[in-house]
């Protein structure tokens, strides 16, 4: 059974639900694929119990690590993948984060585009997801208008926290966090399980509310939704330069889906995964893999959750995640290489710390987690072709991964403990994901000018498939370190607007060659200006 469309999106996350918006105005007829189903709205959403200890929205799907043992990723099959339990963090990355940087451990490598190239389409974006912050704060943060939305107020513990860290000579500044009408009837609550909960109210900005369910209804039926449908393989013509059609298991059997575009965001290590598995006689090493870096140079952010904790002082917040520390992101207090960014954290529950050391009591958790204020200390993670996903003979993921750049993550952490310790908490924990870090996942399918060095070009089209884009992180030559969602989401809207001005009007009549010299010739003006 074949089915026809003229544009297929494999995966609804922050890449592939904010393109279907984007594109659901066009007269294009779209298919979006899920491999998961919607999240339910239930009171499981919001507890820790729910989520942490039982994993109920969580993969059961089992991956390999670099020594070949198995483990669960966190990751979310589900409409708006991950950004479903995302903190809803939406950065811009800074200006500098787009030029060569050097680090302690290594080089973090300019990109195709630059900041200035992505400035509108960042300000869509933070309209797009509604994102509440405030400018001229953060010393890092580019030239830029206002917020389209107030930053969320910080509660009483947090602005006596930032107004000490004022006085230590530092620059907290509100995070840009995409959240919906807080206070109002419909709604943000400001609750304690936002960060890697669903929201059960569906205030939180992520890609099935804000992508998804608009392009559903805005499409006047020409976006449908295949949920419970994995995408297994993508075909090729006999000359192996387009996509003829994709192979989409779903309700036990294969359906064979045709179109001209296809659109591959089913984030970084799964994109990844179905371009290798792709294999055919014309890519015998995984579709547009000439380059050889197809899975190459994944990175995650170096992470550590640290926690301040006084055992006479009850932590009375409800809504922490607020207030960043970026005074360190492109220059350390004692070194000239940056270090990164320090974020307030949503608030951990007793059951959440358990997970870590699972034979303490739960009560005991909930009595210290109660007198903590949480923290993310993020760094950047350099790019490596040793650091790759690949799939094992037996069909799973395999994730070959050993985080660097740890120095300077070391020095941001020892940093952060000096901060909180003049904070007033003398005691302090931190946990680290380490080697099987799936959170914040980029750059296995980097774009680029040169065929060689790259698999994407900066519209982040394939370069040996010409019918082929992917938009999600893949495409980072660098992770910097802030959170990557705000640059997929613009990205995403940028591709948009290429593929409605130059792909979709083949169906309006124009020739193949045509527009192909057309998407060349706009392609190189970008990289010339």
């Amino acid at each position: 059974m074949t089915q026809h469309y003229d544009i297929i999106i494999i995966g609804t996350g922050a890449g592939g639900g904010t393109l279907a918006r984007a594109l659901a105005g066009s007269s294009a007829r779209i298919l979006l694929v899920e491999r998961g189903d919607f999240v339910p709205q239930e009171a499981e959403n919001w507890d820790p119990e729910a989520v942490w200890k039982h994993l109920r929205y969580q993969t059961q799907e089992l991956w390999l690590d670099r020594n070949g043992e198995a483990f669960r990723p966190y990751t979310h099959y589900n409409v708006g993948g991950n950004t479903k339990f995302w903190g809803a963090v939406l950065y811009r990355l800074r200006r500098e984060d787009f030029q060569a940087v050097e680090h302690m451990e290594g080089l973090s490598p300019g990109w195709p585009v630059d900041y200035d190239t992505l400035e509108p389409y960042y300000d869509r974006a933070e309209h797009l997801y509604a994102v509440r912050g405030q400018h001229g704060i953060d010393p890092t943060e580019p030239a830029r208008g206002p917020f389209p939305n107030e930053n969320v107020p910080h509660s009483e513990g947090m602005e006596e926290i930032v107004g000490r860290l004022r006085g230590m000579g530092l620059h907290p500044a509100p995070l840009p966090l995409g959240i919906q009408r807080p206070g109002e009837t419909d709604g943000c609550v400001l609750c304690n399980t936002c960060n890697s909960f669903a929201c059960r109210v569906h205030a939180k900005s992520e890609a099935d509310v804000v992508g998804v369910r608009p392009a559903m209804r805005d499409g006047n039926g020409r976006v449908q939704l295949w949920t419970n449908a994995c995408a297994r393989r993508l075909l090729t013509d006999a000359s192996g330069r387009r996509i003829v059609a994709a192979e989409i298991e779903r309700a036990g059997r294969v359906v064979r889906v045709e179109a001209p575009i296809v659109i591959v965001a089913a984030g970084a290590i799964n994109s990844a995964a179905l371009l290798l598995r792709s294999a055919s006689d014309k890519h015998p090493n995984g579709l547009a893999n000439s380059s050889g870096l197809v899975g190459k140079r994944y990175m995650a952010h170096l992470a550590t959750m640290m926690q301040g904790f006084h055992p006479l002082k009850r932590n009375s917040t409800v809504f922490q995640k607020t207030v960043a520390v970026n005074d360190y992101y492109l220059r350390g207090p004692k070194t000239k290489y940056p270090l990164g960014s320090i974020q307030s954290q949503g608030r951990t529950h007793g059951v959440m710390a358990q997970t870590v050391v699972p034979w303490i009591p739960v009560r005991a958790y909930d009595w210290w987690v109660a007198r903590g204020v949480d923290w993310l200390v993020m760094s950047e993670d350099l790019p490596s072709e040793s650091n790759r996903v690949t799939v094992a003979p037996d069909g799973r993921i395999q994730l070959h991964y050993m985080p660097n750049n740890l120095r300077a993550h070391r020095l941001l952490v020892k940093e952060t403990k000096r901060i909180l310790r003049r904070l007033g908490f003398p005691f302090i924990v931190k946990h680290s994901h380490g080697a099987r870090n799936t959170t914040h996942q980029c750059g296995t399918l980097v774009f680029g000018t040169d065929p060689a060095t790259s698999v994407l070009d900066p519209f982040c089209r394939a370069h040996d498939i010409e019918n082929l884009f992917v938009v999600d992180a893949s495409f980072f030559p660098s992770s910097a370190a802030v959170n990557p969602g705000l640059t997929i989401i613009a990205q995403a809207l940028r591709v948009a607007d290429h593929i409605k001005s130059v792909e979709l009007r083949i169906g309006q009549g124009a020739s193949a060659a045509t527009l192909d010299r057309a998407g060349r010739d706009s392609r190189r003006m970008e990289i010339t200006t």
